[in-house]
Formats: C-alpha cells, sequence, structure tokens
C-alpha cells in the first residue's frame, strides 16, 4: 500500500493542521513515493508563505481537491500506472515557487504459488519444491521463503532493479525424509520497500503436503539451491 494513502491519513492529516499554531508551517509529506500499480495517492500541496495565489497540482492524472486552506490544498490522484512527476505550484509575493513530488509505481506479490514435482515419493527420493511469484517489480528488495511447516528450507534476496514486471522464481531440490510427510510446504513472499519510502507487502501461498513412502536402504541425498527470475515477456 502507498505510505501516504488511505482516508485514515487523511483525518490524521486534518488532526495535525487543526493543532498547529497560526505562524507554523503546515505539515507536508514526503516527496518521494512508492506508489502500488493502479491504486491513488494523496498529495499535499504546501505552500512557503502564509498567503499565496495560484496554489495547484499540476499533473495529467485524474485529481480530486480534498481540503484545503490558505496555505496548503490537499488532493487525491487516481489510477497511477507509472512513474510520475507532479509539480504543485503556487505564488509567493509575486515569484513563483514549486515542489516536486516524484511517484516510483510497483507492483507488489499478488500471487505467490507453489508447486511440488511430486506429490508421493519414497523415502531418500530427490523432489523439488517451485515457488513462483508473478510480474513483480522491483525485483529488489524481494525476499521468497520457502517452508515445511515452520522450518526455513531456503531463501532468497532478489538483487535485480529491472522496474518493469518479472515473475520471481526459486526452485529447491531435496532428498525426501519421513518426517516430510508430516509438515506442509509453502512460500512467503515478502517485497521490503521501507528504504524507498514504500512499506512492507507479505504474501503465503496455499499449503502443499507430500506423501512420503517407506523404503529400506533410504539415505541422505544432496540439496542443490537456484534462484532466477523471469520475465514476463
Amino acid at each position: 500500500m502507498s505510505p501516504f494513502g488511505g482516508w485514515g491519513m487523511l483525518a490524521a492529516f486534518l488532526a495535525m493542521l487543526c493543532c498547529q499554531g497560526s505562524g507554523e508551517k503546515a505539515f507536508e509529506g514526503p516527496e518521494h513515493l512508492m506508489v502500488g500499480s493502479g491504486e491513488f495517492q494523496m498529495i499535499n500541496c504546501t505552500a512557503s508563505c502564509t498567503d499565496p495565489t495560484n496554489l495547484i497540482l499540476e499533473t495529467a492524472l485524474n485529481k480530486t481537491l480534498l481540503e484545503s486552506q490558505a496555505q496548503w490544498k490537499l488532493f487525491q490522484v487516481y489510477n497511477i500506472s507509472k512513474d510520475e512527476e507532479l509539480l504543485c505550484s503556487f505564488t509567493c509575493a509575486g515569484k513563483q515557487e514549486m515542489k516536486v513530488f516524484n511517484i516510483t509505481v510497483f507492483y507488489p506479490p499478488k500471487q505467490v504459488l507453489l508447486t511440488l514435482s511430486h506429490t508421493s515419493v519414497a523415502v531418500g527420493t530427490l523432489f523439488t519444491i517451485e515457488c513462483m511469484v508473478p510480474a513483480v517489480a522491483p525485483l529488489e528488495g524481494l525476499t521468497v521463503t520457502l517452508l515445511r511447516g515452520t522450518e526455513i528450507l531456503h531463501n532468497q534476496t532478489f538483487e535485480e532493479t529491472a522496474p518493469f514486471p518479472h515473475d520471481a522464481v526459486v526452485t529447491h531440490n531435496t532428498t525426501a525424509h519421513r518426517e516430510d510427510g508430516h509438515h506442509n510446504f509453502s512460500c512467503e513472499a515478502q517485497m521490503d520497500l521501507r528504504s524507498r519510502g514504500g512499506g512492507l507487502v507479505h504474501r503465503v501461498s496455499d499449503p502443499q503436503r507430500l506423501e512420503v513412502k517407506a523404503r529400506s536402504g533410504a539415505g541422505g541425498g544432496q540439496v542443490i539451491t537456484q534462484c532466477r527470475p523471469l520475465g514476463t515477456g
């Protein structure tokens, strides 16, 4: 979710304004914003003087004026689908000034899909766990974790910086053990955008169960891990 969006934020914003002294500068939101594709965002245009003229928000996006006072106006912009630069302009003492809001669109994990290469294996048999998170961006900061019950089998944090959506895929090859049949396998995806002005998005796959059959003489096996991003084309 966007860090400065939602009606709760509007209420907090207005509460802060009503408690300020008349000579203080109004609250201003961050100038660098992370917004989920297709979401809305609140933008606060606040002038640097107490009696500005021509206070407007310049954008090609659809917008609605929510609240206003002499020194500020609060807008909501809609259906943000790509990176945008919004200009808040105003005139103070005959001099035009402006403030730039840079919006970066991200594509959060909406699905986490877990696949087991087999639903029934013998003890000691190699099987593959695959987790796919479709169409996410940025990959940088995305962590995919494979779980057996509450035990972490593997996790991977991606470092790719491509801004367009990719499928993130993690595969983990491991040997079946008897106790594997007593736990659910699952996958978690976490996108951490806090260092870039965003929030934390978390999604979990549906659980999968593995039937493990006894086999005499079964031994341990090797573990191989592969992680890769795939383009959606």
